[in-house]
């Protein structure tokens, strides 16, 4: 019986941090922050969670929205330079930024 206690009390708190450790990670997920087009093309700017990080998917403009994207983008640290990247590779416009 003892022994059976003594499991109880090593497992439960292990098993207790597990469950917080693992649904913390399933919370975090990314989200939409904006889309639009520009040139031949149209993206979807996403956030992290912690809006800590940005990242486009581009699609040719006729492209089905239940298409995959065409690309996927390397994580940005601002949505300004998300889309001045955007603008810069896509978009074809002549910024100063470009």
């Amino acid at each position: 019986m003892k022994l059976n206690q003594t499991l109880k009390l090593a497992i439960i708190p292990f098993l207790t941090a597990f469950s917080v450790l693992g649904t913390s990670s399933l919370a975090l997920a990314d989200y939409l922050s904006s889309q639009g087009t520009g040139g031949k093309y149209r993206y979807e700017l996403w956030s992290s969670d912690d809006n800590k990080s940005y990242y486009l998917k581009i699609w040719l403009r006729d492209a089905s929205h239940d298409s995959s994207p065409y690309t996927t983008t390397r994580a940005f640290t601002s949505t300004r330079d998300a889309l001045i990247y955007f603008d810069c590779n896509y978009a074809e416009k002549n910024l100063p930024e470009c």
